[in-house]
């Protein structure tokens, strides 16, 4: 075992894949599913990063997220591994925290999961993306679980939301913070701040003799009582089955006016100094091998692709007409971060009078007006599809006036890829 580089070493409890839970591969994505048919919880297993270099095999392959998603999938709850571009280094993290978003948003749309009982997980490096949703809090967090998690963004890296700057605003969010007594130096004076920060918002499991790491490097008794308590902890925090006092483990939280997702500040300018990238030791996350689900933005316009092809289409249902309808009707709600979940992270829409808009960010900043005044309004007149092509003739109003426009939409795994408007 200890010629295998860290990240293909097994998972402390063993190895835990059996055909009582099914896997499923969507995109990115990796779904455990339990037994069953019955709909329940859900947690996203987040990986850190980066990886070491020459890093072949993707982290939601690696035998220690393949057997907490397993062993949470055995325990009832639908599991998820996603592969996200910190992998690829500390300079994708704002590409990162908008891949987790995906992520979340395909599983909270399972059928199998309850999408007002998910939990996020971090672990290592993705300690960095954890603040934001410590900060944003959504309606439908149960809680969020870091296992020996960077937090402090190391030099020459854009800021996200710094977590022990958070930690504790919302006080019905339960936050686990699992921490190897080894840890290196550099992760363990900022664990110290985040738990000086969060007090009585904090619960912590210590592992006194584990390195980062320890769920796959520290085969002891310690590290495995440690990831089974950590399960049951999560597992509580998403069940619904009443105390001994009748009330619920862990209530829902009160419903808010608004839902909230994370907000992302302004990139601080870059510090001095050289990135630190975790040794192979320390590495959570894995390079992916297989082609990502979402496509690179096409150069030529996605009418020239369909070509002569739309004479044929046809108007039957499609996955694609199904996206497109769900988008729609956020649209029409005035929901901007559903509008928004049914986009890629990367989605590319080229507006009626040239302009293009590349990715999830700019696309909240260009429609927040227009939800925001309650202007959203189109009416479809006609539709037309094609495999993974929905093209609609529309009426757009905009101040008591409307205009006719084509709109071609791409759809792949379910999200908006491409998006084209002629007016």
């Amino acid at each position: 075992m200890t010629d295998l580089p860290a990240y293909l070493r097994p998972f402390v409890l063993g190895v835990l894949e059996g055909s009582d839970v099914r896997v499923d591969r969507l995109g990115e994505i990796d779904l455990y599913r339990p037994p069953g048919t019955a709909r329940g919880g859900a947690i996203l297993f987040v990986h850190g990063g980066p990886g070491p270099d020459g890093l072949e095999v993707m982290p939601r392959d690696w035998p220690v997220y393949k057997g907490y998603a397993t062993a949470a999938a055995r325990r009832g709850l639908v599991a998820a591994v996603v592969d996200h571009s910190l992998i690829h280094g500390l300079d994708r993290l704002v590409v990162a925290a908008d891949e987790v978003e995906a992520a979340v948003a395909v599983l909270r749309s399972d059928p199998r999961v309850d999408p007002d009982r998910v939990g996020l997980w971090f672990f290592s490096g993705a300690g960095l993306l954890a603040g934001e949703w410590l900060d944003s809090r959504p309606d439908w967090l149960r809680f969020v679980s870091l296992s020996y998690p960077l937090l402090a963004t190391p030099p020459g890296v854009d800021d996200l939301v710094t977590a022990a700057e958070v930690i504790g605003k919302h006080k019905d969010l339960p936050v686990l913070l699992t921490r190897a007594g080894l840890e290196r130096e550099e992760l363990a004076g900022p664990v110290a701040e985040f738990v000086s920060a969060g007090g009585a918002a904090l619960d912590i499991i210590d592992v006194p003799k584990g390195h980062h790491g320890f769920d796959m490097l520290d085969h002891t008794e310690e590290s495995r009582a440690a990831v089974t308590k950590a399960l049951d902890w999560a597992i509580a925090h998403l069940g619904e089955q009443p105390g001994d006092d009748g009330k619920l483990l862990v209530p829902p939280p009160p419903a808010r006016k608004k839902a909230t997702t994370p907000r992302r500040r302004t990139p601080a300018a870059p510090k001095a100094g050289v990135a630190v990238q975790d040794p192979p030791v320390a590495a959570e996350p894995a390079v992916q091998q297989a082609p990502r689900a979402v496509p690179a933005p096409v150069t030529q316009s996605p009418l020239v692709d369909l070509g002569a092809a739309t004479v044929a289409a046809v108007t039957t249902e499609t996955a694609a007409a199904r996206a497109i309808d769900r988008e729609h009707a956020a649209y029409a709600a005035h929901d901007l971060e559903a509008f928004l979940a049914m986009y890629s992270p990367t989605a590319r829409i080229q507006l009626a009078d040239g302009s293009e808009l590349k990715g999830r960010r700019f696309l909240r900043e260009y429609y927040r007006p227009r939800f925001d005044a309650g202007r959203c309004k189109t009416e479809v007149v006609q539709k037309i599809t094609l495999g993974e092509w929905v093209v609609e003739h529309v009426n757009s109003y905009e101040h008591d006036t409307s205009t006719a426009q084509l709109a071609l939409y791409r759809v792949v795994d379910g999200l908006i890829t491409d998006v084209e408007f002629r007016a």
